[in-house]
């Protein structure tokens, strides 16, 4: 009979190994008959995940042009049509193109993260079936196939272990753990989890060491993997603040420019009594005046020029309006290993009987000395010299230095286990050449570490080591060490009685700090003694020393976090690694301000949505957190108004990573599901990428507003001038094709500018903006409205000028068009500064690129008004130099009285 479908949730940890077989009436040594195979294929299904069909290339392309400001803009290109100006028209519509086709390819999709998690599992098995081994393609696993395991195999689906022998299974992608986790084949709580079920092994995981029988208990879907994915699949991707904000805006100004062109066409009609046809070719010039063609184009160039910036300080941008989301994030949720911490175990701490040494430096790289709490040590002292030793000697991993890119020195790299590794270092400090020590004290025989006895013994020929005879070095679990100790070392390297008591404080202590503990002990044994048995170390040995080991924070980490904090953005640290451990880590990098509150997945999962609202608000620390724990932490975050940004390396953070308002996957050691579900990846790992990304990204935002307080007023004096003239009963001073000229070309050219405009000096020390502020704020409503009624009387002021002076219509409208584009340029150097003055030498000097488009503006203008085919083509006629003159006066004005608005403004305290 074929057992029933297992649930997802079955909890497969808290049952021993027969329970396990019983439930899935399989055999741990024959495992399944062909028949039964068959039936459990046919019920279950094949070991993969679903497939779910994509989205329609030209539906996600039509998507692009879902953006009411698209609409707008593709509403400008048909009245351009209607008036005959097809360059315009083309103009236009290849604006709203590009934006499309940037935004398409930038955007990666959520089915491309499922396909990445998909490839993760195994391809092959091998499998008892029938009583015989088989290898066979993963997909055909069933759950109660019996399979086994091998160091460097990936788990091909959820397994429980039936037997394991020093078995050591990375879990990062899964638990972000640093180093592997020791197995064994216990139960364990039912309520525990991921990463301390010691049991289980689940699919998409690495075996390191070891070998394992193991049943299979879930496949396909129902692999934690699986249910990763199907979280993946129910995440709605987030609108982006940005977006949010310019939609409002774009439908705002729809509104406000189809209303006022209404009612300017029911004004004329009806009460100056124009004709139909006439009033309705004034109310699309107003309408052509009033909309900013420009905007998206030079938003998306903006942000793109917000994306190569990213790029040089190691961030890679995968959708293009996270650039600026990092400039509003309000909460950075932040993975521990490797991006907070180096990920390279370090000995942090010496333990002797009488005193304890503070290693300096952090990584495998070998540099530092020691240090007490009276300061540095002059050397280093006997008894540390001895355990270093030990710990080098007694030790299978490798430690070299890649060399750099011109042969000098690059990084220190371990092959093995990174714990080990800590241990080489700590004797090359203590100034060891290993390969000379192994040469000195080659290893003549070793009992391997298991998980079964928790150490690992070596035998070494004496060498230089005090005493008559060959020497049996031991590390393992301080707990198992001291059972074997009869007697301990002092400072001075002189034996005394062993203190158990001491010695267990010893190892609280450096727990509590968050650091793993190992023990070394020796013991001498006659020179004739060439090989080990458990009998050789079990009891006689005389304890060397603790080590504490951490993965320390990076420093630059630490200085990155302070920045965020003075930034007004908080750091909390969401891990699948022990709470102690994070909380440690945590403290040292100043996380909370050094106060720091954590909880674990356990009270995560205890508590209901308003509840965890408020824990994620006042909590520090995660641990232990599974992929559901931080999709809810993320969600949680964003319910109380939280911009926030998800760091994560592992399938386990995808979900998380898709869910946050900006989703920063790890470059280096992430996994390709967690890079294809953010929509940043950080090229180094390092949490500081994440505090430069978002300097750059309020840059983008500064920058972009700069740009809407830059066009808006341009397009609100030319309406305000059409305006005027229609309710007057005047001439237009304006042709709708000449506000075209300026908006197309002169406005863009000069606008653009402001997109490369350099990070302000206090950008990290402001506030982050709140999510709800509009991008027209109550300041830069004022400003926009102040500064159209300077443009409005500037080109009214000069065209009557012009008309009082005896000038044809054709003049006094070149005159009114050159007026508006030389208050437009004097504008661009009061913009480029919102709040502090202008007039000083930076200001006034402007950068490369403003100058550049200055002189571009310039001789484009000269070309409108002088060269006969322009004159021709938008009814100019040439100027006399008084009258330039006089126009450049005008445009010195309009920046000289906004020098003193931004005076009274300053003094009265009225500016943001």
């Amino acid at each position: 009979m074929t057992p029933p479908a297992p649930k997802p949730d079955a909890a497969w940890h808290a049952l021993d190994a027969m329970q396990v077989l019983e439930r899935l009436q399989t055999d741990a040594t024959a495992g399944l008959a062909a028949a039964a195979v068959a039936r459990r294929r046919a019920e279950h299904g094949p070991n993969r995940l679903a497939e779910v069909k994509p989205t329609h290339p030209m539906w996600r392309l039509a998507l692009q042009f879902h953006n009411l400001l698209i609409y707008l803009l593709l509403g400008a290109a048909s009245i351009t049509a209607l008036l005959g100006h097809w360059v315009d028209t083309g103009v236009i519509v290849a604006v709203v193109v590009l934006n499309a086709v940037i935004g398409f390819v930038q955007e990666g999709k959520a089915e491309r993260a499922l396909q990445a998690i998909r490839r993760m599992l195994s391809p092959r098995a091998l499998v008892l079936r029938d009583g015989a081994q088989h290898d066979i393609d993963a997909t055909d696993l069933v759950p109660g196939d019996i399979v086994l395991l091998a160091s460097g195999d990936r788990v091909p689906a959820d397994l429980r272990l039936l037997q394991a022998r020093n078995l050591r299974i990375d879990e990062a992608a899964l638990t972000g753990e640093s180093v592997p986790v020791d197995k064994d084949t216990a139960a364990v709580d039912e309520a525990a989890p991921i990463g301390d079920r010691l049991g289980m092994a689940y699919a998409a995981t690495m075996v390191t060491q070891g070998q394992a029988r193991a049943v299979v208990v879930a496949t396909g879907a129902r692999t934690e993997i699986g249910r990763i994915g199907r979280l993946l699949e129910e995440v709605q991707a987030v609108t982006t603040p940005l977006l949010r904000k310019m939609s409002d805006f774009g439908r705002v100004l729809s509104l406000v420019i189809m209303a006022t062109a209404a009612l300017l066409f029911g004004f004329g009609t009806l009460v100056r009594d124009y004709a139909a046809i006439d009033m309705f070719m004034a109310a699309v010039g107003l309408a052509v005046a009033a909309i900013p063609e420009g905007l998206p184009a030079i938003m998306t160039i903006t942000l793109a020029i917000g994306v190569q910036r990213m790029a040089r300080r190691h961030a890679v941008i995968r959708r293009l309006p996270a650039v600026e989301t990092l400039g509003s994030v309000t909460v950075i949720c932040s993975d521990k290993t490797g991006t907070l911490t180096r990920n390279e175990m370090t000995v942090q701490q010496v333990v002797l009987a009488e005193g304890c040494f503070t290693v300096q430096g952090a990584g495998y790289a070998p540099h530092g000395g020691l240090e007490t709490v009276d300061g540095p040590c002059a050397g280093w002292p006997p008894a540390v010299h001895g355990l270093a030793q030990a710990g080098a000697l007694c030790n299978d991993a490798s430690l070299r230095e890649q060399t750099g890119p011109v042969g000098g020195a690059g990084q220190w790299t371990v092959t093995g286990d990174p714990t080990e590794g800590a241990l080489l270092t700590l004797a090359r400090k203590a100034g060891f050449d290993l390969a000379a020590l192994a040469a000195q004290q080659p290893r003549l025989d070793v009992i391997p570490f298991e998980s079964e006895h928790r150490y690992m013994a070596t035998l070494h020929a004496p060498g230089t080591t005090p005493g008559a005879g060959n020497v049996v070095f031991v590390k393992g679990a301080p707990e198992r060490v001291f059972t074997m100790c009869a007697a301990q070392f002092d400072d001075q390297g002189r034996e005394q009685a062993f203190d158990a008591a001491a010695w267990h404080t010893r190892v609280d202590e450096q727990a509590a700090a968050g650091r793993r503990v190992l023990a070394l002990a020796r013991r001498v044994v006659p020179s004739d003694h060439a090989r080990l048995v458990l009998g050789d170390v079990q009891q006689g040995l005389t304890l060397l020393g603790l080590v504490g080991i951490i993965d320390p924070p990076r420093d630059e980490a630490i200085r990155a976090v302070a920045q965020c904090r003075a930034a007004g953005i908080e750091v909390k640290m969401i891990t699948g690694d022990h709470a102690v451990t994070a909380s440690a880590i945590a403290r040292q990098i100043g996380l909370g301000g050094g106060d720091v509150k954590a909880a674990t997945g356990a009270e995560v999962e205890a508590c209901d949505d308003l509840a965890l609202r408020r824990l994620a608000i006042e909590t520090t620390v995660f641990a232990r957190a599974s992929p559901e724990h931080k999709l809810r932490l993320v969600r949680a975050l964003q319910a109380e108004g939280q911009v926030v940004a998800m760091t994560g390396d592992g399938v386990n953070d995808a979900p998380a990573l898709k869910q946050a308002d900006v989703g920063v996957a790890m470059g280096m050691k992430g996994t390709e599901a967690a890079k294809q579900a953010g929509s940043i990846v950080l090229a180094d790992d390092n949490f500081a990428s994440i505090a430069h990304a978002v300097e750059e990204g309020r840059t983008v935002y500064t920058n972009l507003r700069k740009t809407v307080t830059f066009l808006l007023p341009v397009n609100g004096g030319e309406s305000l001038t059409l305006l005027l003239a229609v309710l007057l009963g005047i001439a237009l001073p304006i042709l709708p094709a000449q506000i075209l000229w300026v908006n197309m070309v002169s406005s863009i050219g000069l606008a653009m500018v402001l997109a490369f405009e350099p990070t302000e000096a206090d950008v990290m020390t402001r506030p982050p903006r709140r999510p709800d502020e509009p991008m027209l704020s109550g300041f830069v409503i004022w400003r926009i409205v102040f500064v159209s009624t300077l443009f409005m009387l500037g080109i009214f002021g000069m065209f009557e000028l012009a008309l009082a002076r005896g000038a044809a219509i054709e003049e006094a409208r070149t005159v009114a068009v050159n007026t508006l584009v030389a208050m437009e340029v004097f504008y661009l150097f009061s913009v480029r500064y919102l709040k502090s003055p202008s007039f000083t030498w930076t200001g006034v000097q402007g950068t490369p690129r403003v100058l550049a488009a200055v002189s571009g503006v310039f001789l484009l203008q000269l070309v409108f008004t002088y060269a006969p085919f322009m004159q021709t083509l938008f009814n100019t006629s040439a100027l006399s130099l008084q009258v330039g003159a006089q126009i450049i006066a005008v445009g010195a004005l309009v920046l000289l009285v906004l020098e003193v608005e931004k005076l009274i403004v300053r003094r009265l305290g009225l500016d943001e």
